[in-house]
């Protein structure tokens, strides 16, 4: 491995640790801020570890803090995420769940506002964008998204139903726990979380994309050289209007991968015609980079 490569590598190693600090920062703004003033669950296993915590407080006279929880619901997920998905991973996770709990328990909690549709839009809102942004740099924030990496190696499905019944009871016990109003609260709150997570991380939204194209091979390498994608070739098309060859090329791409198909058309084909559509499913193999 020359200088650059090392260089590289550093860095990115720098840029994750980086990620899991910022993270636990934001979900610790947004538990004490937000979440814990409003009486406002979140997602997951640190919604788990609110209600076990909300629980204890109620029924039991010994309490263990939402932070230690959410430490301790990990730790099997530590293991699986080791033993299944890569051990550079499990540490990058380790250490975002660890500053997690640290700076959810340093952080004083503060209370901005009690109301509760402030606190689940606004906490949701922090949080999605803490986590969206650990998936965009690499890092796991560990929880069912371990689960989830998992599912989709071994049967490339998602997690989806899961995550979905497992909110669901989350949800349900805010419910039981503050108040049926509260449960709405909550699922406004994950509902934001979900979007603001999905716009910040992109990785996993797939676009179709159809290029017509009089210089094919040239788009070909260009494409490929920048993003690590399969293309298809429909030959002998033609164009209605003045009657020239074409050549039509489909690929699949995510939208996180969009502006390198942009710098890959300008530079190989500016005059091609693209589309480029939302994929909904897609069956069959599908590349996705090791965490």
């Amino acid at each position: 491995m020359d200088d650059f490569q090392q260089l590289s590598k550093h860095h990115r190693d720098v840029v994750k640790a980086s990620t899991a600090f910022i993270y636990a920062i934001l979900v610790s703004i947004a538990m004490n801020y937000f979440w814990t003033p409003g009486h406002i669950y979140s997602s997951g296993i640190t919604g788990l570890a609110q209600l076990i915590n909300s629980l204890m407080s109620k029924f039991l006279p010994v309490q263990i803090s939402t932070a230690a929880l959410l430490f301790i619901l990990n730790v099997p997920m530590f293991i699986i995420a080791w033993r299944a998905i890569g051990h550079k991973f499990t540490l990058y996770t380790f250490l975002a769940v660890t500053l997690s709990s640290i700076m959810i328990k340093l952080i004083a909690p503060v209370g901005l506002t009690h109301d509760p549709i402030i606190c689940a839009i606004f906490g949701g809102a922090v949080n999605g964008f803490g986590t969206g942004t650990a998936l965009k740099n690499g890092i796991s924030t560990g929880g069912l998204d371990i689960i989830g990496i998992v599912l989709r190696r071994k049967t490339g499905r998602s997690i989806g139903t899961i995550n979905m019944a497992f909110n669901s009871i989350i949800v349900i016990a805010a419910g039981f726990v503050y108040g049926w109003p509260y449960a709405f609260y909550s699922a406004l709150g994950l509902f934001v979380n979900g979007r603001v997570m999905d716009m910040t991380y992109t990785r996993q939204q797939k676009m179709q994309v159809m290029i017509i194209t009089s210089r094919p091979k040239t788009v070909i390498d260009s494409v490929q050289n920048r993003i690590r994608r399969g293309v298809t070739i429909v030959h002998n098309a033609e164009g209605a209007y003045q009657h020239d060859d074409k050549t039509i090329l489909f690929t699949v791409i995510t939208r996180y991968e969009m502006s390198e198909l942009k710098a890959a058309m300008a530079e190989s084909d500016p005059h091609a015609f693209v589309s480029i559509s939302d994929t909904v499913k897609i069956l069959g193999h599908f590349y996705e980079p090791k965490p």
